[in-house]
């Protein structure tokens, strides 16, 4: 049986937001670039530095959706 893509969205949005950027971070891995580009050794050591924060729980993850309303209730137009 081939796989659905739609049923594969479907049941990963009901994943919590960390176990869904996991999912989406390592899709996005697997994708092979036409075009190679390089980083620094010091944006590689940013990124994992980043990535273990959230994977430790360190860093709270704010949806999108939160961080605008709260802007536009602070800088209101």
């Amino acid at each position: 049986m081939k796989p659905n893509p739609q049923k594969i969205i479907e049941d990963a949005m009901q994943l919590e937001p960390t176990t869904r950027a996991f999912v989406a971070e390592s899709l996005l891995e697997s994708l092979d670039f036409e075009e190679d580009f390089s980083l620094s050794e010091e944006w590689n050591q940013e990124i994992r530095r980043r990535c273990e924060e959230i994977d430790s729980g360190k860093a709270v993850l704010v949806e999108g959706e939160t961080v605008l309303a709260n802007l536009r209730k602070k800088y209101p137009s």
